[in-house]
């Protein structure tokens, strides 16, 4: 049970979640802190606030969801709910991991003082003085430190300002057009905006005001800075020797950011979606200009008591000046945040990081770091380095995918056991050449930024593959890593791999031929037609017209897409010919040389998981929330804008047919190890048949394993953790594809195993 003392273990609470309009943000934080903690020094306890302030254990089940909705409706019949005074006996240290008001204000950390537990970070005064924005520039100014010149605009005067009247009073100190508006209490770029015309500027104003929806709050009106913006982030070393505790700030490398060429900011989107934006590491300062800015920060960082970990925003402006934007007292987690990229520079990996900070801050509340133990572990894991078996991670490829891929391919490299396997990130150029990475560059933010930076000494050769290897863990999607290719290269070397084998792979990477293929075989798929471009070429505008208005056997609206690409890739809806005839000519523009035309299924969407080799589990199907219709790409990954309802939201029935259906389809397609197969489920009114119908849109033989895929969710429902998930699709390459597993690590891949940790019904396991 969380909570219970460890005679060896500190109890570290990992909180999460909060008040502010940062909660999903939050979220993701304290799921990558969770992920990493060093658990053979300290337990982890996860307590999630909810945006009414009520605290919670988070059960394990729920930490990798996509989406905070996707498991609050559950909170209070599986989770324990706690009062402020219980979490005083539940843990020894906070690590906090929430974001913006009543975070990094100084109420929480007022709160956890007042309760005696030592936490982490930045204590009362430096983290109110840090959400202050006026205040900290007051300050700032006062101490030689450039900041934006601006205004501050009352809560209570916004509504009755005029556009005149905000440019007015910014003349007054000297600010002109373009200018940044952005809410005085928030972070994460929310409710930020960039404003270069007179009769937009009130609305900016009102929507920063706004933010938060529960809270009208000052706003903050400031020029727009031109010049070179980043990110630099202090690590505090504290300390001990007697009685004296001595704090020394120590720089990691800076980051240089670059908003993409649409955008006039670094806005959320770009901050958390994969591959977007621009982030160098270490960036491109003269060494004059790094040791300014850093001076400046550390500076700053002192003059508003911040103690740990700081993170400074600013610019060096084209004129040479530094000014800083935003300091923070703590900064976002995510696999792949700034803290991480720049700590991989010098070597240290996301566990490293997290329990140096941890480690650091029980110096300063004299609590024991536990060094005698880290060395013993640390003995353990040298004695045991030549049973680990050695896999190789394959992430990028040739596909749209690239960029899922690169996360997929990270995390799996996070998430598997340091104490059983050696991971070895190799990248996968477009020119499926591989190149093996170091930490600092697996960090990186895209994967046109590894890219950059690859030189001939991380070259490596296919062939070179079986000497460096024992397995070899395809995190690619798409193309030639999920198509075949990748497969029949590995079959060709003797290696093991995760996944279904080559014609598998090669028939469910077309849509087209699965869905023939499983209509033949007695399943329900939509009704579809597949348009050649050389086809559509050939035809005049008048044939064109009339192929789109007598579609074959398909009637409005339709669903268009390719027939080999995935990740919500070019899917869209028309309505009618007009709609379609578009589309088909956008698709045609890109290098597709097909586009798959089919039914719209109405219904509820669904994505199912199953595992297995010869005997297979169905999972627990998710129910896929699109607010547009179409799922799209930003509802899949970036925090907090899709859901993910798992288990469905549907009836016991009606999941016991998915699962029962997804299991047949995994089986008469022939896949291997895993797959995620999407469906619609039809109730019998819905239903042309008159009878309740599972209809299968697709398979994805390789997945997406980013930390909130809704894999995890489902195996975490049958009580399957993302590191145990990993090692059972690791165990099933070894079996299917050959190479050599102990015993031990061969009963863990069993599928009845993942149904006895709930004990689901035997009607799913097949």
């Amino acid at each position: 049970m969380f909570g219970a003392r460890s005679a060896h273990k500190l109890r570290i609470g990992v909180f999460m979640g909060g008040r502010s309009i940062e909660r999903e943000v939050s979220f993701n934080s304290g799921r990558t802190i969770c992920d990493h903690l060093d658990t053979d020094a300290y337990e982890i306890v996860p307590i999630f606030q909810t945006a009414e302030g009520i605290l919670y254990v988070l059960p394990w089940h729920f930490l990798h969801r996509g989406k905070i909705s996707d498991f609050y409706h559950r909170l209070q019949k599986e989770a324990q709910c706690i009062t402020w005074d219980q979490l005083k006996t539940m843990v020894d240290f906070v690590y906090v991991a929430v974001h913006g008001r009543y975070a990094e204000d100084g109420t929480l950390q007022g709160m956890l003082d007042v309760l005696g537990i030592p936490y982490l970070g930045t204590k009362v005064l430096g983290s109110a003085l840090g959400m202050n924005k006026s205040k900290q520039k007051d300050l700032f100014k006062a101490h030689g430190i450039e900041v934006p010149r601006g205004i501050t605009l009352a809560a209570y005067e916004i509504e009755s300002l005029t556009a005149e009247d905000v440019v007015e009073r910014l003349s007054g100190v000297g600010v002109h057009l373009p200018v940044i508006v952005k809410p005085f209490h928030e972070g994460s770029s929310l409710g930020i905006s960039c404003v270069k015309n007179i009769e937009d500027i009130h609305a900016a104003v009102v929507a920063a005001s706004s933010a938060d929806a529960h809270h009208k709050q000052d706003v903050i009106v400031e020029e727009k800075i031109d010049g070179m913006e980043f990110v630099c982030v202090l690590l505090q070393k504290v300390s001990k020797h007697n009685a004296l505790v001595t704090k020394e700030w120590m720089a990691l490398p800076l980051t240089q950011v670059i908003p993409e060429m649409t955008s006039d900011i670094f806005d959320y989107e770009q901050k958390y979606m994969p591959g977007r934006a621009t982030k160098i590491t270490p960036a491109p300062f003269s060494c004059e200009q790094a040791d300014a800015i850093v001076k400046t920060c550390m500076q700053a960082s002192d003059l508003l008591g911040f103690t740990t970990i700081s993170r400074i925003d600013g610019f060096v402006a084209r004129d040479g000046r530094i000014v800083l934007i935003d300091p923070n007292t703590l900064t976002g987690m995510s696999p792949a945040t700034f803290l991480f990229h720049q700590a991989a520079e010098i070597g240290m990996s996301h566990t490293t990081l997290i329990n140096f900070l941890i480690e650091n801050e029980l110096v300063h509340y004299g609590l024991s770091a536990m060094a005698s133990h880290q060395r013993e572990k640390e003995g353990i894991m040298v004695a045991a380095a030549e049973e680990k078996k050695r896999v190789i991670v394959l992430l990028g490829g040739d596909s749209n995918e690239r960029e899922i891929s690169l996360e997929s391919g990270r995390n799996v490299c996070y998430k598997l056991s340091p104490k059983k396997y050696e991971v070895i990130p190799v990248f996968v150029h477009e020119t499926m050449e591989l190149y093996r990475l170091s930490q600092r560059h697996l960090i990186k933010n895209s994967t046109r930024e590894i890219a950059a930076h690859l030189d001939d000494a991380m070259r490596i050769s296919w062939s070179e593959l079986p000497q460096l290897a024992d397995f070899v863990f395809l995190g690619l999607h798409g193309g030639k890593g999920e198509g075949g290719s990748v497969q029949g290269a590995l079959e060709m070397l003797k290696l093991p791999y995760n996944g279904s084998g080559v014609l598998v792979s090669a028939l469910c990477m077309d849509k087209f031929k699965t869905t023939s293929y499983l209509r033949h075989q007695g399943f329900d798929v939509p009704d579809s037609f597949l348009l050649a471009r050389k086809e559509w070429e050939e035809y005049d505008v008048e044939r064109r017209a009339r192929f789109c208005n007598n579609l074959p056997g398909i009637t409005f609206p339709v669903i268009i897409k390719p027939h080999d690409d995935g990740c919500s890739v070019m899917v869209g809806k028309a309505h009618n010919p007009q709609e379609l005839e578009e589309k088909i000519a956008a698709m045609f523009a890109t290098n597709k040389q097909h586009a798959l035309i089919e039914e719209c299924i109405v219904g509820t969407e669904l994505t199912c998981g199953v595992v297995g080799n010869d005997d297979v589990t169905a999972l627990v199907p998710s129910q896929v929330v699109a607010n547009k219709g179409i799922l799209s790409l930003e509802e899949k990954f970036l925090p907090g804008a899709g859901e993910n309802q798992t288990p469905a939201l549907i009836s016991s029935d009606a999941i016991a047919l998915v699962q029962k259906t997804m299991a047949a389809a995994f089986k008469a397609i022939g896949c291997k190890g895993y797959a995620r197969i999407d469906c619609f489920y039809q109730s019998a009114a819905q239903s042309k048949t008159g009878a309740p119908r599972v209809v299968i849109i697709e398979f994805n033989t390789l997945p997406a394993l980013t930390p909130a895929t809704c894999l995890f969710h489902q195996a975490a429902e049958l009580g399957v953790k993302p590191m145990e998930f990993i090692d059972t699709i690791v165990n099933l390459g070894f079996k299917v594809h050959g190479g050599v597993l102990d015993k031990a690590s061969d009963v863990s891949c069993a599928p009845e195993l993942l149904m006895k940790k709930k004990g689901v019904g035997e009607d799913v396991l097949w």
